[in-house]
Formats: C-alpha cells, structure tokens, sequence
C-alpha cells in the first residue's frame, strides 16, 4: 500500500533542475534593444512636441473660395450633360469619358474635404450623380451608353444641384 505523503500533492512548487546561464552577449543585445527603444521613444515625442505644424493653426491645403466651387461645380455638370448626351457610336466619347473621369476625380477630392460644403444640396446631388455615372463607366467601360432610367436620374440630380447652385446652396 502506498503511503499517504506520496498521493498527497505537495504545496510547494517543484524546483528546477537546469538553472539558466546568462550570457554576455544576451545581455549585451538586451540592453542595447533597450538603450534604442527609449532613443526612439524621446526623438518620437521630441519631433512630435517640436513640430512646427503642431504650432502653427491648421488650415485646409484647398481652402476654396464660394465662387470658386460654384464655377467648378457648374463646369463639372457640364462635363456630364455633354457626356451622357453624346451618341451611342461618336467616336470620341471614349475621350470624354476619360475627361469627366479625371475632372469628376478631381472636383471630389478638392471638395470631399470642406465641412461648410457638405451640407450643401448642390454637393449633395453633384457628389450622388458622379458616383453613378463613375461607378457605371468603371462597371461597364467607357463605350457603353449608360441606361435610360439611370441617365434620366443623373440628369435629374444635375438640374437641382444647378439650382441649388444658383440659390446658394
């Protein structure tokens, strides 16, 4: 029989029979990982504290004026009258698909940004129309004529976003 000390577990915990050998280098590798650490650590936060767009008021890198988003939001919908209204088979329409693409791309990205035009209307229906007309034209190539009731809606979002424009909005 076996005694009771043997099945009895023990409260203390077992010692380790391989004690750890620390080297040099180890700890040499250590410190120096360290030593760059807290280097990093202070020239990240010494840029950061010191960094002259932290002092200075930020200011938006477009920063459009009133009339100048006005003039570029009614020669964006031009663009796309003249482009959805361009016969099945003109030749050139492959062109100014590529011509509205790059200036819807580039009216969006300019005015995406500017927190006193996204409320706007106009924005609103100008932004709407050039997605479905982008998102169709990227779906479906340039040289597929975009359907009726589709071309109907965009048109229908480019008459009020021109009214909208025209009354401030």
């Amino acid at each position: 029989m076996a005694s009771p000390t043997l099945i009895t577990p023990s409260t203390s915990t077992p010692k380790s029979l391989i004690t750890p050998i620390r080297s040099k280098l180890i700890t040499s590798v250590t410190t120096t990982t360290t030593t760059n650490l807290r280097r990093r650590e202070f020239l990240s936060l010494s840029a950061g504290i010191l960094s002259p767009s932290l002092l200075l008021p930020a200011t938006s890198a477009f920063a459009a004026t009133d009339e100048e988003y006005v003039k570029e939001a009614s020669e964006v919908i031009q663009k796309v009258r003249s482009t959805l209204n361009m016969d099945k088979g003109d030749p050139n329409i492959a062109d100014s698909v590529a011509e509205l693409r790059e200036a819807s791309n580039y009216w969006v990205a300019k005015y995406r940004r500017e927190k006193a035009l996204l409320g706007r209307a106009s924005f609103r229906d100008i932004y709407s129309a050039l997605n479905a007309v982008s998102g169709h034209y990227v779906s479906f190539g340039p040289t597929t004529p975009i359907p009726a009731k589709r071309k109907v809606r965009i048109l229908e979002e480019m008459d009020t976003a021109e009214k909208a424009l025209k009354r401030g909005r």
